[in-house]
């Protein structure tokens, strides 16, 4: 690459104005010419900055409502053009085309554009053409141009270039070009998606895009490095939320916060509000009553222990009677649709708490994809959108479950469907007494979920464990009799599962012998 040379000549041609005029007169200081569009023009010259339209280097105006307009080879040449060949640089003086030196250049907003609810024409109206042109021209040409697609960037490009007798180093511009591949590579992957929104089928090729939103001090270790981005996707949720208080949030805090949010989420708030806690991704108790502080503490019950810096979760907003009574234990984040000035208040008392609202709760059922790197590539797949509300219940026992084991069967079910396979959920009266998670086998799991729910009913001061009569759920089949018949020595009265398993005559026969009511739902969810 040949010595930097000072920018001579810069278009600006900007969605979002931010910044722009002192940047702008920071290159004006320095004896920068400047070329823009459109709003963009319009704006410099109000601060009374001497600008060229764009049209009066390429001799032809914009037209179709501003479609085209730097489309144009006296644009793209003058940013594509290798200064130091001599056959570009005698093209260039043939066509009378001025070096471009730098591009300053953000897009329409069309992720912001979609998620208003704008009409499709609208949409389509945000697509930008002649920006992401530009930007990628600038960035494959960086040794001699340099591109800029974001405001954060404007002061430290001053400084370069007050530090370099008006160049920029090609370290900078370098950096810069892939911040901007990075950008367009984003912006195209949000275009897509949207375009794809009503096709399930999976594409040929899997674009991700996201904008950084935080930078963690590190990631699940402190040895690795985190940040979170944010997709197009206006899903309620962790990601979005505001941080009302509360020091930042960790890699591992919205990991655990987006698992407990969605699964209170799955809790129709009608139905009355709902409390997950989880730790470590899994669920360590959830409930469902009559009031918020209520469904608390029937979830925090269920293991007391594993709850403490957890996270808490709920499907309505946070009252001043539940705030008190979470801020009890420690508990490193409690995430709410919303929350009462009182509420707050109570959580503002302990510092390092962090209090997430999200605005809404997540529709359960709405389609999407979730993704997961492997060596080399990454899975995709739609999200587990089956609710157990959906699914066609089949009695198989002899014995079929009353309305209460029913309701208890549902809402075991439900729970399972969000812990780490191989899972086994017990619950009772709308809460859950025990579960075992993420075992190798089903067997070890449904021993865990016992000896849990008999280790909270001791620290509770029951007389006996609180799985005696509960309904106990299994993520998928019962490959075997003793994963259910240690649920029945456990106590349990009713049996959810899916069914399916080359063996399920002998799992039913074993339920039958054990005085089992069991149902099967020909639906698994696993959760890896």
């Amino acid at each position: 690459m040949p010595a930097s040379t000072p920018i001579k000549r810069a278009l600006l041609s900007v969605y979002d104005k931010a910044d722009l005029i002192p940047f702008a007169q920071g290159l004006a200081d320095q004896g920068v010419e400047l070329l823009s569009t459109g709003g963009t023009s319009r704006t410099l010259k109000e601060a009374r900055l001497d600008v060229i339209d764009v049209s009066d280097v390429t001799g032809f105006p914009e037209i179709l409502d501003g479609r085209v307009k730097t489309l144009h080879p006296k644009i793209h040449g003058g940013l594509l053009g290798i200064r130091s060949k001599p056959d570009h640089r005698a093209a260039m003086e043939t066509h009378a085309i001025t070096p471009i030196d730098m591009l300053v250049c953000n897009l329409y907003p069309f992720q912001a554009t979609v998620a208003s609810g704008a009409s499709e024409a609208d949409i389509i109206e945000n697509i930008d053409i002649g920006g992401p042109a530009m930007i990628r021209a600038s960035a494959k040409n960086h040794g001699d141009v340099t591109v800029i697609t974001s405001p954060d960037d404007y002061d430290k490009v001053l400084e370069d270039m007050r530090a370099n007798s008006g160049a920029t180093q090609l370290e900078t511009r370098v950096t810069l070009a892939g911040k901007a591949y990075a950008r367009t590579a984003a912006y195209d992957a949000a275009v897509a998606a949207w375009f794809a929104r009503n096709d399930d089928a999976l594409p040929t090729h899997a674009t991700l895009g996201g904008i950084r939103a935080l930078e963690m001090r590190y990631g699940e270790n402190p040895h690795q490095k985190a940040a979170l981005y944010l997709t197009g996707e206006q899903r309620p949720g962790v990601a979005r939320a505001e941080l009302v208080q509360g020091k930042a949030l960790s890699f591992n805090n919205i990991n655990d916060a987006d698992a407990a949010f969605e699964l209170a989420s799955s809790f129709s708030p009608h139905a009355g509000p709902a409390v997950a806690i989880i730790k470590h991704a899994n669920p360590c108790g959830v409930a469902q009553s009559g009031s918020l502080i209520d469904a608390y503490q029937l979830a925090l019950r269920c293991d007391p222990v594993s709850a403490f810096g957890g996270i808490v979760a709920m499907n309505t907003p946070l009252d001043a009677d539940a705030a008190a009574k979470m801020t009890e234990i420690f508990t490193e984040v409690i995430v709410a649709p919303d929350a009462s000035d009182e509420a707050k208040a109570i959580v503002a008392a302990k510092k390092n708490l962090r209090l997430l609202l999200t605005g809404g709760v997540a529709d359960p059922r709405t389609a999407g994809m979730t993704v997961r790197t492997v060596a080399g590539g990454f899975l995709v797949q739609g999200r587990d959108t089956l609710e157990a509300e959906d699914l066609e219940i089949k009695t198989v026992t002899k014995i079929a479950p009353s309305e209460a084991q029913l309701r208890d069967l549902l809402f075991a079910f439900k729970v399972a469907k969000h812990v780490k396979s191989n899972a086994i959920v017990y619950a009772k009266d709308g809460a859950t007494v025990g579960i075992g998670a993420g075992q190798m086998n089903r067997l070890d799991s449904s021993r865990i979920a016992a000896m849990k729910a008999t280790e909270a009913s001791r620290t509770a001061g029951f007389d006996q464990s609180l799985a005696i009569g509960s309904a106990v759920a299994s993520d998928a089949f019962f490959p075997f009799p003793d994963g259910l018949l240690a649920a029945a020595e456990a106590g349990a009265s009713a049996v959810i599962q899916p069914g399916g398993s080359m063996r399920d005559d002998a799992v039913i026969q074993a339920a039958d012998e054990a005085g089992l009511a069991m149902v099967f739902t020909g639906v698994r969810h696993f959760r890896h």
